[in-house]
């Protein structure tokens, strides 16, 4: 069991502890004397201050003991250990752990676990077929040979023996299922909630928009289940252009939300029928009076017309 009371020998040798840390370090980088703990039983640790620059904080670590009933010390190791405010480097993350989205680049290998969640056996063929199946091989090469014996052609129409028409694998290639590994359920969930998060109806921009994605024009579908809630963005004026979106999301760049306006008529003319303009029938003065020229003229007019019938 650990002595908590230093030897008393132990603890006294100082300078020999000293020693050896400017032994190692250099005088320079050794500071004054820190304290010193006892580590068991005859065995103290003394510590000095470390003057490095680059060791802020830090401390040297010099272990001393002594046998049972001798009284010469010696040195058992130096080590430079940090103190309670030394400068720490931060705590080491594995490199799948602090691998962040974009942080690929140009030449990049990202390797996947092959426990990886996101993904899950594809055909492996390993599922082969049962004897006398229509897809053993058995009943292949029976197929193959009535192919050769019925067809037509010259020889270089036949078909190639290599190429296996009919089997599993030949099937899953042509429906796009020939790989290792596929996405996984938890994959496709992961991957939906991600693009739903940056492009989805509780963004800044859907709120906005007065539309949503699933009218626009610009929409490029999806296949397979994600086809339901996604697309892809094909407006180059968009943020969210050649990304994927939510059928909830929207912006200003909808097909049908912007309607050019068209130009300004003008007002037809307001015609006021209530009101009456008083028109003269002979123009006259300011004051009321009637000009001279236009009076003898009306005279002679009255004078020249000729008498009515029965007239006196």
């Amino acid at each position: 069991m650990r002595s908590r009371t230093p030897d008393r020998l132990c603890a006294e040798a100082v300078d020999l502890a000293r020693a050896e840390a400017v032994a190692a370090a250099g005088e320079a980088a050794v500071g004054e004397h820190l304290g010193a703990v006892a580590d068991g039983d005859r065995v103290v640790t003394h510590s000095f201050a470390c003057l490095e620059p680059a060791y802020r904080g830090w401390r040297w670590a010099v272990t001393v003991a002594r046998a049972a009933r001798a009284k010469r010390v010696t040195l058992d190791e130096t080590v430079l250990l940090p103190g309670d405010d030394a400068l720490l480097a931060p705590e080491w993350v594995p490199w799948s752990d602090r691998l962040r989205p974009g942080d690929l680049g140009p030449g990049d290998l990202l390797p996947t676990e092959a426990d990886d969640l996101r993904l899950e056996p594809g055909y492996t063929g390993e599922d082969a077929p049962p004897p006398d199946s229509p897809l053993s091989e058995e009943m292949e090469e029976r197929v193959a040979a009535e192919d050769a014996d019925v067809s037509a052609g010259p020889p270089a129409a036949q078909p190639s023996p290599a190429r296996a028409s009919g089997t599993i694998a030949a099937v899953a290639t042509e429906l796009g299922m020939g790989r290792a590994r596929v996405l996984s359920r938890y994959g496709l969930h992961t991957a939906a909630d991600r693009w739903d998060e940056s492009f989805g109806a509780k963004t800044a921009m859907a709120q906005a928009a007065p539309a949503a994605c699933m009218t626009c024009g610009f929409l490029v579908p999806l296949t397979g289940s994600l086809r339901q809630a996604f697309g892809v963005c094909a407006n180059e004026f968009s943020p969210a252009d050649g990304h994927v979106v939510s059928l909830t999301y929207g912006c200003g760049g909808h097909s049908e939300a912007a309607v050019m306006p068209k130009p300004p008529r003008p007002a037809p003319p307001v015609v006021d029928e209530t009101k009456v303009d008083p028109m003269p029938l002979r123009p006259g003065r300011p004051d009321g009076s009637v000009e001279d020229g236009v009076e003898d003229a009306d005279a002679a007019a009255e004078d020249a017309a000729p008498e009515e019938p029965g007239g006196s």
